[in-house]
């Protein structure tokens, strides 16, 4: 006996909401398999021939016995589908929580914090450069992204990491992912070395966080979700970036702007120059860094 046909997803679902996805009932969405008619939420959506399948109909247990039109799942972006759709974002997480725990270490907690956050370049009483990136320490860039020193400074990115960056993992998949965090969190780091004074040291993943919100807004908009939430969590992010104290807004600004832009190269390049378009925005991103950097660098030189 074949398996009995899936429920209507329309069953119980208010006139004004989304219905829910097949595997995760309270993640809304407007998109549903080609063949089975399924809704589907990022996590179970397959790339394939024509259109998204879920994953039952991929692996061929639909029960409408046809054979998978897909050689190999794929997410919404092209990305290879995961066994475990958050590793990446786990492992980001136990590396920010490793450094974290690093600098509160007795006797080498400070000197941690002193080698990897971002400076531009470090004066001594006596004008004499000591560090910094203008010093050719350019690690510091990519260093500062992992270092935290308050309790609640590391709590609130990681968490923003784990909300924001399962949901994109799965989506994207995990390489494209990966850049996007790297980049974005390079791209608030330079925009910081930019523009800031030169030897105000900062540190932290906001940049690289916020690169992924920018990311959800651009998913989000692609997938047809109701976009009054995030716009939302935007709206007072923002509000504390420019008005809380402390708060180094050129990363936030930085990183989001360069989520935005490589998450449009992501879930809008064209399937027959999908690689190209997607690996391409990184790099124009990547490269826009590496100007501001070497520009700012000769300024202080």
């Amino acid at each position: 006996m074949g398996q009995q046909p899936p429920e209507s997803p329309e069953r119980s679902v208010p006139a004004d909401r989304l219905p829910g996805c097949y595997r995760h009932p309270d993640r809304e969405t407007g998109i549903r398999c080609t063949r089975c008619e399924r809704p589907i939420c990022p996590e179970c959506m397959v790339s394939a021939s024509v259109g998204f399948q879920c994953l039952e109909c991929i692996r061929g247990g639909s029960g409408t016995g046809h054979a998978p039109t897909a050689n190999q799942p794929r997410t919404i972006a092209g990305g290879a589908v995961a066994a475990d759709p958050h590793l990446v974002t786990k492992v980001l997480l136990g590396l920010n929580a490793a450094v974290f725990l690093l600098g509160l270490l007795p006797g080498i907690g400070d000197r941690v914090v002193e080698e990897l956050r971002l400076v531009g370049r470090y004066w001594d009483f006596f004008g004499a450069p000591l560090e910094g990136v203008a010093e050719g320490q350019w690690y510091r860039l990519l260093t500062s992204m992992f270092l935290h020193q308050e309790v609640w400074h590391f709590a609130f990115n990681m968490l923003g990491l784990w909300w924001l960056g399962g949901p994109l993992e799965a989506a994207l998949g995990r390489a494209r992912y990966l850049a996007l965090y790297l980049v974005s969190g390079l791209a608030g780091s330079a925009l910081t070395y930019l523009i800031a004074e030169p030897n105000q040291p900062s540190l932290g993943a906001s940049g690289a966080i916020f690169g992924l919100l920018g990311a959800t807004v651009v998913l989000m908009r692609r997938m047809n979700y109701d976009l009054r939430p995030v716009f939302a969590l935007l709206a007072v992010n923002l509000l504390f970036t420019f008005f809380g104290p402390g708060i180094a807004w050129q990363a936030h600004v930085g990183g989001l702007v360069a989520g935005v832009l490589i998450a449009v190269g992501m879930v809008h390049a064209p399937r027959e120059h999908r690689a190209l378009v997607q690996w391409g925005s990184c790099a124009l991103v990547l490269a826009a860094v590496l100007v501001t950097v070497v520009t700012r660098t000769a300024m202080l030189t």
